[in-house]
This record gives structure tokens, C-alpha cells and sequence, in this order.
């Protein structure tokens, strides 16, 4: 689903999509080639749909961390080695028993080994480098998080945004 400004929103169903569209909030801007079908209609099948009035998306709401989001955003590997085998784990750079919080900004990837090497210190207290800055990722994240395979048709709409 994408804004009126064709910003990349979520995915979202078959079925909401329809609704949308027959509703006239959006309008289907790549469809499939089979159709939905009804008792005694048919529609075209919405693949990509695009709202009719610009939705402002509150940039101050943080998405919820999770393991998954967290390690995608991380590319799965671990933010103080490098390494991408192993056990990942979230680390909080900050411990969270030295006021940390639990905010995308502090919660990192770790593989246990350096986790357990970290424990409650701070990387510097241990010689550890943070080889990226931790932020609140990008929305085409959870995109990508919600259909893991990128329909062709979906590129397009996707291009130019990075998941970091």
C-alpha cells in the first residue's frame, strides 16, 4: 500500500485492498493478471494500491523492536565482530541496569560470544567498537519483514529506499 505521495506504507491484504479500492480510498495502480471474482462481478486483483488522500505518518511513533526486525535491520550479524554464524542475541549498549533503555537507538545485534564479553559494561570498558550506530530503521523494513519475497511489481515502488 502506498501514500498518496506513493511513499511505501505496509502490506496489507487481498481482501483490505479490495475494500479500499471499492470504497474509493485508493486505486489500484498495479494489478495481477487473474481476477477477483464475485457471484455476479468481477474486479481486478489489487497488487499494488495507492491511497487517494495523503495519510500523514507520525514520524515519532517507534515501531516496537523485535528480534527479527532488529537482526534484519543489523543484516544478522553481529554489530561488534562482524560475524553473521552463531548464536545472534539483542545486547543493550547502554545495560539497561546503568539506566538504558529499550529503544532502537540502544538495543544492537550481538553473537553471544561478545555479548558475554560485553556483559554489563559499556563497549569501551571492554575495547569494543560499535562497527555501526544503532537507529530506528527505515519503514520499507517492515516491509520487506512482511513479504520476505519482493514481487517484481513491488520494485518500482521500493527502489531508492535503503532497510538500514
Amino acid at each position: 500500500m502506498l501514500n498518496a505521495s506513493y511513499e511505501p506504507l505496509n502490506v496489507t491484504t487481498v481482501r483490505r485492498a479490495h475494500v479500499l479500492v471499492f470504497k474509493g480510498k485508493a486505486e489500484v495502480i498495479e494489478e495481477l493478471d487473474q481476477a477477483l471474482r464475485s457471484a455476479t462481478t468481477t474486479f481486478p486483483w489489487p497488487h499494488v494500491i495507492r491511497l487517494v488522500q495523503y495519510v500523514r505518518v507520525p514520524r515519532t511513533v517507534q515501531r516496537k523492536i523485535s528480534r527479527r526486525a532488529l537482526f534484519a535491520r543489523d543484516d544478522w550479524r553481529c554489530v561488534y565482530c562482524g560475524t553473521a554464524g552463531g548464536r545472534l542475541t539483542l545486547d543493550h549498549v547502554v545495560p539497561k541496569s546503568r539506566g538504558g533503555e529499550s529503544v532502537w537507538e540502544n538495543v544492537v545485534t550481538s553473537c553471544a560470544p561478545c555479548n558475554l564479553r560485553k556483559g554489563n559494561r559499556l563497549p569501551h570498558e571492554v575495547s569494543m567498537e560499535l562497527r555501526r550506530k544503532p537507529r530506528a530503521p527505515a519503514p520499507v523494513l517492515f516491509i520487506r519483514l512482511a513479504a520476505p519475497k519482493i514481487p517484481d511489481g513491488w520494485q518500482p515502488y521500493l527502489s531508492g529506499l535503503s532497510t538500514a
